[in-house]
């Protein structure tokens, strides 16, 4: 465990940050691995029929990570507050929220799954592989869940190291599975879901070994839990707005495929790989963001408000030079990695026409998640969470619409940045009022 109220800002955060990001890495290159698996020894109806199924996970598991994110920064409040106590009621609560949660996302995911697939306009040749991957996924939500508490529990408390080692392992196992399933028994996208699952397992396995023989805090075990009411209700007031949020991000993913299957299975492929880039490029911010609410809320828990501007500043300047080089690959690299993932030249074509406008701005993507991630390290996630909704469903949907009308599917493209730049204004100027200061969970 570590307290993130002592120290140099910059430094804290870098280490704290690293680990989450090596974990993110091994996590994505599993995800672009798989990929290209897919891609080259399945074919591009399944690439596309995976990269779909993405948003609707994401949709359906959405609503729990945010409560659960509620719970981390209470979590972080009460450790740099030393009051440990109440850290491990929170612990307990979350535990338990997040086991009859998963339960819930898993029925709900496999009965819904290919209405909502038909509903978003899903090519024919796509659709039932999208429906197979989808429901086997949605077995493994029980192991998903668990896993990912106990690593923001762990964040909550300093501790970004111990999530790191796991998280290795899964991706190493779900990588030889995924060539096993798929390359040896041939199972297609079955055998990449079953991979996912198995690793979710056994990634969750060994984190309760771990914790149960060496943790002096934070223990699984059969004892009786203790539900804490009044722990769970500042967790659902701090983390059901960015649940919320986080649910109308992923619904707006569905609606971007509904805006891209109208131009064929080509351009839903390309937009599968390209979106499959973008959330890499993307990782350095978020994994710095995240950090950087650890650090906002243990400080102001510990009442050292004068610390995070600074760690805000320090955030800034690291994930803008971070941005800046992926820019930079992203533009002048761009064919090239999206022939890793297919041979077929139009979908390499349309690809790289995504990558090269959506690239340039990943510093305005940073900036918009490193100033989010202080307002939700102090507790207040409503505000963020109505500047989201109005980038992504007053501005992007509809914009998207608008210019692919006129533009084809590069006005798709072209809306993306267009959104982060609103959401990025919108949330320096809320920044700049001070009133997020006046959500901390605990106020001395």
């Amino acid at each position: 465990m570590k307290d993130l109220s002592v120290g140099k800002e910059s430094s804290i955060i870098f280490k704290f940050a690293l680990p989450m990001l090596i974990g993110n890495v091994f996590q994505q290159i599993y995800t672009l691995i798989n990929s290209i698996i897919v891609g080259n020894f399945v074919g591009k109806e399944a690439l596309a029929a995976v990269g779909a199924s993405f948003p609707l996970i994401f949709t359906l598991i959405s609503l729990v990570i945010g409560i659960a994110i509620g719970a981390t920064i209470v979590i972080a409040q009460y450790f740099g507050a030393k009051d440990m106590k109440n850290v491990v009621r929170a612990i307990d609560t979350l535990m338990l929220f997040t086991l009859i949660a998963s339960v819930v996302v898993t029925i709900a995911g496999i009965l819904l799954s290919e209405p909502i697939f038909r509903l978003t306009g899903l090519p024919p040749d796509i659709l039932p592989l999208a429906v197979d991957y989808f429901n086997i996924y949605m077995l493994g939500m029980v192991f998903a869940f668990g896993f990912n508490s106990i690593s923001a529990i762990l964040r909550g408390m300093g501790d970004s190291k111990t999530p790191l080692y796991f998280l290795v392992i899964a991706t190493l196992l779900n990588i030889g599975l995924d060539f096993l399933f798929v390359l040896g028994f041939n199972w297609g996208v079955k055998g990449v879901a079953w991979a996912t699952v198995i690793a979710q397992a056994v990634a969750l396995m060994f984190a309760i070994i771990y914790l149960n023989r060496t943790h002096d805090i934070f223990k699984i075990t059969w004892r009786k839990p203790e539900f804490d009411r009044a722990i769970m209700k500042k967790s659902l007031m701090i983390g059901f707005p960015v649940g919320f949020q986080q649910a109308f991000v992923a619904l707006s993913m569905l609606a971007m495929y509904w805006l891209v299957n109208r131009f064929g299975t080509n351009v839903t492929a390309a937009f599968s790989v390209a979106f499959r880039i973008d959330s890499f490029a993307s990782m350095p911010a978020m994994n710095f963001a995240m950090a950087l609410s650890a650090f906002v809320g243990q400080n102001l828990g510990a009442n050292k408000p004068e610390r995070v501007k600074h760690g805000l500043l320090s955030t800034f300047y690291m994930t803008s030079v971070i941005s800046v080089g992926i820019s930079l690959i992203g533009i002048l690299f761009a064919g090239p990695v999206m022939r890793l993932f297919t041979n077929d030249i139009e979908v390499i074509a349309i690809g790289k026409d995504y990558l090269q406008i959506v690239s340039g701005f990943y510093v305005v993507f940073s900036a918009m998640f490193v100033v989010g991630g202080v307002m939700r390290g102090a507790g207040d996630t409503f505000i963020p969470m109505l500047i989201t909704l109005f980038a992504l469903w007053v501005v992007r949907i509809p914009l998207g619409y608008y210019m692919s009308e006129h533009m084809g599917y590069h006005g798709i493209w072209w809306c993306i940045p267009i959104a982060w730049i609103v959401g990025l204004g919108l949330s320096f100027l809320y920044y700049s009022t001070g009133r997020w200061k006046k959500k901390a969970v605990i106020r001395k």
